[in-house]
């Protein structure tokens, strides 16, 4: 099958090019950062720029489109201009979306698990009430609907938590606190909010399956079978790792300021499991990192 990668130098984008050039016919899309895309078939592009995107798409014919670009963050989001914003994860999802229905491919777009209110109990599923509260939770929410509007040949996947370790310039908020911890520096969790986290390693394994089920017109919760703080994240992964678990301190959203205090958008993963996807539990993920 062939397969183009928007996002290919991003955090899941170089899971997913290592995990699906194997059986696949990639081509990976990237902008400032190669990464680990100069070692497959890439392309350098602005996915802003869309007559040269859709120049790119129509010239590499896929049978499918996995959309991982995006301003990627809460507090990314907030410390770059909103017109950017929306239009790299609004605009550029909809060009993406109409260039899918025009030549006939599925578009796999990575959501976020940030457009649930985030007050409304546990284990959300995928009908629960939505209400997101950052600017990029919105931008990719109204790229969900771009894409509804659009056409129907679509899989959205409300994207968890993710976890691991970024591969070359990349870097998430779990491998900042493994380092942290590893040097013997104390670090803060919260207690307060609680989410279902997902291995990188794993969420492209995940994809590379998905990928054969020919899903169409979906939206999936995608995230690991748990719910827990960020706290206990840090104590499991000290469990596994044998790092000391005193460094790790007690905090909360209201004690750290944060701004968008989300707290409880931890998913249920049952229709994802229905297709046949079952995600590993959070310490064989994390031993399977180490």
């Amino acid at each position: 099958m062939k397969i183009f990668i928007t996002g290919g130098s991003g955090l899941i984008g170089q899971y997913l090019n290592r995990e699906l050039a194997g059986n696949h016919q990639i081509l990976t899309q990237y902008n400032l950062n190669p990464g680990n895309c100069s070692q497959f078939n890439s392309i350098k592009l602005d996915i802003r720029d869309h007559n040269k995107l859709e120049e790119a798409v129509s010239g590499f014919k896929p049978d499918i489109i996995i959309h991982a670009a995006a301003i990627s963050s809460p507090e990314k989001a907030d410390s770059l201009p909103a017109d950017l914003v929306y239009d790299i994860n609004v605009n550029s999802t909809q060009s993406l979306a109409e260039i899918c229905s025009r030549i006939n491919a599925g578009l796999f777009y990575f959501s976020t698990d940030l457009v649930y209110a985030g007050y409304r109990g546990s284990n959300l599923k995928e009908d629960a009430k939505l209400i997101p509260v950052s600017l990029y939770a919105e931008t990719k929410l109204m790229g969900e609907v771009k894409i509804k509007e659009t056409f129907d040949n679509y899989l959205i996947l409300r994207e968890s938590l993710i976890i691991g370790f970024g591969l070359n310039h990349s870097l998430n908020n779990f491998h900042r606190m493994y380092q942290n911890l590893k040097s013997g520096k104390p670090v803060k969790l919260f207690t307060d909010q609680f989410r279902s986290p997902l291995a990188l390693k794993e969420s492209a394994a995940m994809i590379n399956r998905l990928i054969e089920k020919n899903i169409k017109c979906e939206i999936v919760n995608f995230a690991g079978p748990e719910r827990v703080s960020r706290y206990e994240l840090g104590e499991i992964l000290c469990e596994e790792t044998g790092i000391d678990k005193n460094l790790l301190i007690k905090t909360t959203m209201e004690e750290e300021g944060i701004l968008y205090k989300v707290a409880d958008v931890s998913l249920n993963t049952d229709k994802l499991r229905s297709f046949g996807i079952e995600p590993k539990n959070l310490r064989q993920s994390i031993r399977e990192m180490f």
